[in-house]
């Protein structure tokens, strides 16, 4: 098994914020967002490249504890 803490943090980061990116979407799309559109875009903008951040980092540590 290759998933160490770090990585599995990491790894839940990623779920995290691909889950609040999904979720600005829909708020979004709906018209009238709780949070307001200017917060609500400023979470989808971070979320988006977090995502891919938080992954990246998971795998290269993952693949690094490979031995």
């Amino acid at each position: 098994m290759y998933l160490t803490p770090k990585s599995g943090l990491f790894l839940g980061g990623s779920c995290v914020t691909a889950i609040a990116a999904v979720g600005s979407v829909f708020e979004l799309s709906s018209g009238q967002p709780d949070l307001g559109v200017k917060v609500t875009a400023i979470i989808l903008g971070l979320s988006i490249p977090l995502t891919g951040l938080f992954f990246f980092a998971a795998v290269r540590d993952a693949r690094a504890n490979i031995k």
